[in-house]
């Protein structure tokens, strides 16, 4: 599998090659090797979870008008050409098809541990500095406000709502980031997100204490 990991890694550099850059090579990169860290305390698939991982964020729907099936297709395809069994690939999309912060409201209440393992990877890279940065790049390339003091939070919104919203960077905290700490699956999902965590509310306050300057 060590050769089909590299000819994966290889792929997703190619597919992602100037993609926005919090949903770039470098993103997927750290998200496999958390997964890689997490799985170690876990009895689990390695195989599923480094495929996955690495093929997690291959077409993510927000750059594809919303549509959750390209990166389904791509996969499978890559995966197949690949030579990997039926059973593997099947595990693989499910993965991918059920990450999202998103779907969270769809997915079955038994999730497979590699399901979580990347899960958790994911939702940590969305959180502490490298959240931060992300959340910020990407309101930049949506030409979102950073903030605005009359734009409340939008919190419990379902999945199209989630999809079609533009609210600022800093709502987006409230309504997502913040979150993501008590989402966690594993033991080690969970200790890393809490020091992020941490991060990010320091990080809220010295921002909102420049902000309203007296």
């Amino acid at each position: 599998m060590n050769s089909t990991i590299q000819k994966t890694i290889d792929f997703v550099k190619e597919k992602l090659e100037g993609a926005e850059a919090g949903h770039d090579w470098f993103h997927v990169e750290r998200v496999w090797k958390l997964s890689k860290k997490i799985a170690e305390a876990e009895e689990c698939s390695t195989d599923v979870v480094e495929l996955a991982a690495l093929l997690h964020d291959i077409a993510d729907p927000k750059f594809h008008n919303g549509d959750e099936t390209i990166a389904l297709t791509i996969s499978r395809d890559f995966l197949v050409l690949q030579g990997i069994e039926e059973l593997v690939i099947e595990q693989v999309l499910f993965i991918i098809q059920n990450i999202s912060f998103k779907n969270r409201g769809e997915v079955p209440q038994d999730l497979p541990i590699e399901l979580k393992i990347v899960q958790d990877a994911d939702r940590i890279d969305a959180i502490g500095a490298i959240g931060v940065a992300r959340t910020f790049n990407f309101g930049g390339f949506k030409n979102n406000l950073m903030y605005h003091p009359d734009i409340p939070p939008k919190l419990g919104m379902s999945k199209e709502e989630y999809k079609k919203s533009n609210g600022t960077t800093i709502n987006h905290f409230y309504e997502k980031l913040l979150l993501l700490k008590d989402l966690m699956n594993t033991n080690e999902g969970k200790k890393i997100a809490e020091k992020r965590h941490v991060f990010m509310l320091n990080f809220l306050e010295q921002f909102l204490q420049e902000w309203n300057v007296d």
